[in-house]
């Protein structure tokens, strides 16, 4: 189906929220431009969880999920423009699932998890390789504003259990791995994070990349694509 066949519905709220129709007529999809589709209070991110990628990194997998913050100024929308602040370092793709929560939680089980999250969606989580290496943490060299795209829509009621995870760049796939492959499974991972953090609706977390990452350059065209979902694009820039 594509766009020109498509209508949006407004709602009375943000999605994650309830989806509660305001009554007012549809619009095509075509006549709107699609923003960023999440507004959390965190960003939450896992690291290594696949272990292809820990390998070319020369990390051992780590035994539980290996997590940090992000800054939610750091999101972009489909069809935006990543800017690179350094063209001097290396500063790389990385093609992940992104969950999206749905309800307070807080001390969640992994059997409870699904109850909790609204949905899915894709993510390209942006890092600036040289930072990251030399500071020894991941958060700054991961917050450059325009460094998490994510989108282009949301989808709930999916299976995300063994889907594909691929990242083109210039039109060449240059990641090619599956959900099925991560090391802690969705559902882990909230559990995980909720022992010490409460997420809230609407927060993410940005699940991990499968191996293949490599280096952005301005000038370059990217795309995520995670299982069934739209395509997550961005074009890339020098600050």
């Amino acid at each position: 189906m594509d766009a020109a066949s498509q209508t949006v519905h407004p709602l009375k709220q943000a999605f994650w929220l309830g989806v509660e129709h305001l009554g007012a007529p549809a619009v095509p999809l075509s006549q709107l431009t699609v923003g960023i589709p999440v507004a959390p209070s965190k960003i939450v991110a896992v690291g290594l969880n696949y272990h292809d990628h820990a390998r070319e990194r020369n990390k051992t997998a780590p035994k539980s999920p290996l997590t940090w913050l992000e800054a939610p100024t750091s999101l972009l929308a489909s069809g935006g423009t990543i800017e690179l602040p350094y063209t001097d370092h290396r500063i790389d793709y990385e093609a992940e699932l992104c969950i999206v929560i749905g309800k307070r939680a807080k001390n969640v089980t992994a059997a409870s998890a699904p109850e909790y999250i609204f949905g899915y969606t894709a993510a390209n989580d942006v890092t600036d390789r040289t930072i990251q290496d030399s500071e020894g943490q991941n958060a700054r060299g991961k917050s450059f504003d325009t460094f998490t795209p994510v989108g282009p829509f949301v989808y709930s009621g999916v299976d995300v259990t063994d889907i594909p995870v691929v990242l083109e760049l210039n039109g060449e796939t240059r990641q090619n791995g599956r959900t099925g492959e991560m090391i802690f499974k969705p559902a882990e991972v909230v559990e995980f994070i909720t022992k010490c953090t409460t997420l809230l609706p609407g927060d993410i977390i940005i699940t991990g990349t499968p191996a293949g990452v490599g280096n952005l350059k301005p000038g370059d065209k990217v795309v995520v694509k995670i299982g069934s979902f739209a395509p997550l694009a961005a074009e890339v820039k020098a600050a």
